[in-house]
């Protein structure tokens, strides 16, 4: 019965327009009320909620949403973007190729899709239409292109994932180097396909190594983060929350001393911005804290262990009927939501079955990901929709082999964990 109404209180909530975070609270406490085989106070659901934020991990996540808001209004996706472009010749397609490059590059600040998209897209899409680049195409690309946010490290769904299974940041983001890295291959390659395929114009700057180093010069600020992200990391000196806070600090230097770009009236708007985004992941992983363990509780978690583990699947098998499940989740739940409400009941099961944690994160973070593709919560086409005025159904059609490239690779990393995990 508890099964029943948590999961059909949370579903019903859902439907009728609750936030995430209070459907899950409500569907837990409905929950404790209303089945008699549960035997704990009410006051257990307030308790779970305080405790799930008892961690200091989880401070790296308000951290990286202040310092990737800060670096996005300092400029330096500005500065990330002629980088790119002064990387890539005069190719056909040239273009489209920066694109994907500045998407990488400034996904290793901002660590957010649709942040990516916005930030990247109103720099490069106005000028890429002028050249004469498809409308739908440009768009499309940059929908997929923004979905490199959340896997390059520091990724604020993969700080999630590692709260709630106790895996190591530092080898999740070392997966999800080497994964982001693939997929930028893969929408290159397709690029490629389709300027000489559709004729797309060649860029009108031509490698020219002074340029490079001028641009390279001027990005160092921006590109100089993510080293100091990831490399006090790997080198043991900082933890990851203490890494997000240097973060911080060198983006509001960045910002405010050496681009000049953000002001002191602007720290306001910017602080602001960021701790709503931040209360807003925080609650949902509070309430789902409480939800999770309610379901472990009630011996609904078990029972699903044991029904699964029955089933005698294979770890591959599980992990690609798992992938396919996540990538329905993410057609309608929101991904740190979706991570939040069924990496818990799940990864029992995928230990009990012997699947690597940081292969399994990663089959969680990708297909979270997909989701912000694809209807009809596709936050990276609502932010290109905002970038460009096209509608929902261009960008969809134009976003259609871009997609299928990075899916493939999504399947790829399923059906092979040794690409997840061959850093470690």
């Amino acid at each position: 019965m508890a099964g029943i109404l948590m999961f059909g209180g949370f579903a019903l909530l859902l439907i009728l327009g609750v936030p995430i975070a209070l459907s899950l609270g409500a569907a837990t406490l409905a929950a404790i009320l209303l089945d008699p085989a549960i035997s704990v106070s009410a006051n257990t659901v307030a308790q779970r909620i305080f405790g799930g934020l008892d961690s200091t991990s989880i401070m790296a996540i308000a951290f990286f949403v202040l310092a990737g808001n800060l670096m996005t209004k300092g400029g330096i996706s500005r500065r990330i973007c002629e980088f790119a472009r002064s990387i890539i010749g005069g190719i056909r397609g040239g273009m489209a190729i920066a694109l994907i490059l500045a998407c990488a590059f400034f996904a290793a600040l901002s660590g957010s899709a649709p942040a990516t998209v916005v930030a990247i897209g109103v720099m490069l899409y106005p000028d890429m239409v002028k050249m004469g680049y498809p409308k739908a195409r440009v768009a499309g690309l940059l929908v997929v292109s923004g979905g490199l946010g959340p896997i390059i490290p520091p990724s604020i769904i993969m700080v999630v994932y590692c709260t709630i299974t106790g895996a190591s940041v530092g080898d999740m983001f070392k997966s999800g180097m080497a994964i982001g890295v693939m997929i930028v291959v893969a929408l290159a390659a397709v690029v490629l396909f389709y300027a000489h395929k559709e004729q797309w114009p060649k860029d009108d700057i031509h490698f020219n190594l002074r340029e490079f180093v001028i641009s390279f010069l001027k990005a160092i600020p921006a590109l100089l983060l993510p080293i100091i992200i990831l490399g006090g990391i790997y080198s043991g000196m900082l933890t990851p929350t203490e890494s997000s806070a240097i973060a911080v600090v060198w983006s509001l230097i960045a910002g405010m001393f050496i681009y000049r770009e953000i002001k002191f009236r602007d720290l306001y708007q910017i602080f602001v911005d960021s701790a709503k985004s931040s209360a807003m992941v925080l609650f949902i992983i509070a309430t789902s804290t409480a939800f999770a363990w309610l379901f472990a509780y009630s011996g609904i978690s078990a029972q699903l262990v044991n029904f699964v583990t029955g089933l005698n699947l294979s770890a591959t098998l599980f992990c690609l009927l798992i992938a396919v499940i996540l990538l329905i989740f993410g057609t309608f739940l929101e991904g740190i939501a979706t991570c939040v409400l069924l990496v818990p009941m799940l990864w029992p099961i995928a230990q009990a079955l012997g699947v690597n944690v940081v292969h399994f994160g990663m089959i969680v973070s990708i297909s979270n990901v997909v989701g912000t593709m694809t209807p009809p919560v596709a936050v990276n086409i609502f932010s290109a929709a905002s970038v460009s005025k096209l509608k929902m159904g261009e960008i969809t059609k134009g976003q259609i082999p871009f997609f299928v490239g990075y899916v493939v690779v999504f399947f790829l990393v399923v059906l092979i964990p040794q690409l997840s995990t061959f850093l470690l």
